[in-house]
């Protein structure tokens, strides 16, 4: 794996957050999430790009799975419409691999740690983005849920 670019990414959480949290409060694809503070939106971004490597490296099936299934049902809980709720996760994507093309040279071991990395991002969005949907179904007519953390746990 592209353990250097992972590292980077977990290093420069912060930055990548506060370049999200501007796209998140004006892109089109994520309307409903305006009503979150700058505070609550840096958090929520934080979470998941500061423990980023730790979802890659070291997160199984079921951990993504009930992680994301009940960030699903919170976001119906809380309102957010399905449509924000993926555009949130794809542009956190977008965000993310804007800023890796940024740090990354041009030589070929650079180039195949993208690669490496790229594969391996992609699949934890494919599987964070289907399991917040079937969160956010099966939340239909349910109480609202309590706040999730992305955050990983250790223990």
């Amino acid at each position: 794996m592209a353990r250097r670019l992972v590292d980077l990414i977990e290093t420069h959480a912060d930055e990548l957050t506060a370049s999200l949290v501007e796209q998140l409060k004006t892109h089109r694809t994520t309307i409903g999430l305006r009503k979150y503070d700058d505070l609550e939106l840096g958090r929520r971004s934080r979470e998941l790009y500061h423990h980023l490597g730790w979802w890659l490296r070291s997160s199984s099936e079921a951990e993504v799975e009930k992680t994301f299934r009940n960030f699903g049902r919170v976001e119906r809980g809380e309102g957010i419409p399905l449509s924000d709720l993926v555009g949130a996760l794809l542009l956190t994507r977008r965000n993310l691999w804007s800023f890796i093309e940024s740090k990354v040279g041009d030589s070929i071991l650079d180039l195949r740690q993208e690669i490496d990395l790229q594969l391996l991002v992609v699949r934890f969005f494919d599987r964070a983005i289907y399991f917040s949907v079937r969160g956010f179904e099966e939340a239909e007519g349910e109480a609202p849920a309590p706040a999730v953390r992305l955050a990983a746990r250790a223990s």
